[in-house]
């Protein structure tokens, strides 16, 4: 199935910001600041839980503020001054990261930062999804930008990493520390060209006309959706089973390198077995949009819960390299997949003309998951002394996902002929 140009366009941003996914949330960034910490003689399990703890604080603002925001931007014409604040917010902030040296505290403020940046722009660009397609395509244009994403995000990342081992072996005059600092920096960069299109070829299509007091009259709106939810019963269970399955895949999308690195396991390996997990990942992320065309979106979903949760079992047990190597290639399965076809499954469930308010619905069930499972991982992990314990403790949240899931009411897609 081919594009057309508005869907290019939606979907070069996964192309863009998966960068930031790639080198800040999940691999330079968190080896970076386990540097500065080891040298600052902080444990490495109690580092991991800071780490932990600022991935948590991380989303709160921002799950805060979503459904609010996405409520006022169902406005005609608000929909794009949000998305373009944001993002304008995470590639500065994206940049500023290079600041900070030796100080472990101020580069996990401007992380902070960053991370509400890049959320925030996520609530208005998935909520987009609405307006550049239609409902029958949502399911494979959706896992086509995941599924970019993860090509996208591999090209900086491979010239970080050339840096970084150029530093590494004295090819180039420069620290490894500084070399990680220059990655941010082309991350950012990154970010911002590939964000063009989206820019320029996107437009609000569905929308709620502007009404005279409209702060006032979208928290009117935002508090009768709250009041009326029982009328959304699909939508409200699948954001229950959504809090609970995407937590434990945003935890151990945020949690992965610092495990391996308290497992031994260099950061030069780490690095390049995160950057097969994204080869690996691109073409799974398509399958999983075909699939979804013949099986239903719910059926795959409930797939991909199951296949994390033995990921979580076999997390408790790795001890080498080559486990670690196992784990990532069974992440890279199934992780664009569950993202891409949960943000499908909703984007069809909801009203169009709405599609902001509810998707910021979407985004504060994902964001504060995204709290509890990095902070259960820490606290874990510091009170007992072992990370595996922390990543194995996260399996509770895709059962109980996976129950709530089977819970939704079916919609009227084609299934294999099983009411699940």
């Amino acid at each position: 199935m081919k594009l057309n140009k508005l869907e290019r366009s939606w979907a070069l941003y996964d192309w863009a910001n998966s960068a930031y996914s790639m080198t800040v949330t999940s691999t330079i960034l968190p080896l970076y600041f386990k540097m500065i910490t080891d040298s600052a003689g902080i444990e490495k399990n109690i580092s991991t839980a800071y780490w932990g703890y600022a991935n948590s604080l991380g989303t709160l603002l921002i799950a805060i503020l979503a459904p609010i925001l996405g409520t006022i931007a169902d406005y005609k014409g608000y929909k794009k001054k949000f998305f373009r604040f944001f993002f304008m917010l995470g590639i500065i902030s994206t940049a500023m990261l290079a600041l900070p040296k030796d100080q472990w505290l101020a580069l996990l403020i401007i992380y902070f930062i960053t991370e509400v940046g890049f959320a925030g722009a996520n609530i208005f660009y998935d909520a987009f999804l609405v307006d550049v397609t239609t409902e029958d395509r949502m399911d494979r244009v959706s896992t086509m930008g995941y599924g970019l994403g993860y090509i996208g995000s591999t090209i900086p990342f491979i010239i970080c990493i050339a840096i970084i081992i150029l530093a590494q072996f004295k090819k180039i005059p420069m620290s490894i520390e500084t070399a990680s600092r220059i990655s941010f920096v082309i991350t950012a960069i990154w970010w911002g060209v590939f964000t063009i299109p989206m820019l320029k070829n996107v437009k609000q299509v569905h929308y709620v006309e502007i009404e005279k007091n409209p702060i006032l009259s979208s928290f009117k709106r935002l508090f009768k959706t709250l009041r009326e939810i029982k009328k959304h019963k699909s939508i409200f269970i699948f954001l229950l089973a959504y809090f609970f399955y995407i937590d434990g895949v945003d935890t151990i999308i945020k949690m992965a390198t610092a495990y391996g690195s308290d497992l031994g396991i260099s950061s030069t390996t780490l690095l390049i077995i995160l950057l097969v997990t994204q080869f690996v990942a691109f073409p799974f992320a398509l399958l999983y949009g075909r699939l979804a065309e013949k099986y239903s979106g719910k059926f795959m979903l409930l797939i991909a819960i199951g296949i994390y949760t033995f990921i979580c079992i076999y997390a408790y047990f790795i001890k080498t390299a080559l486990d670690f190597w196992v784990l990532a290639m069974l992440v890279g399965t199934s992780q664009g997949g569950i993202q891409a076809l949960s943000r499908s499954y909703f984007g069809k469930l909801v009203p169009k003309e709405n599609s902001n308010e509810f998707f910021g619905f979407y985004n504060i069930f994902g964001k504060f998951a995204a709290i509890m499972g990095p902070f259960l991982v820490g606290l874990v992990a510091q009170i007992t002394g072992r990370t595996n314990n922390g990543v194995f403790s996260i399996i509770i949240l895709f059962i109980i996902g996976g129950i709530l899931l089977v819970k939704v009411p079916n919609q009227s897609t084609k299934t294999i002929g099983i009411d699940i």
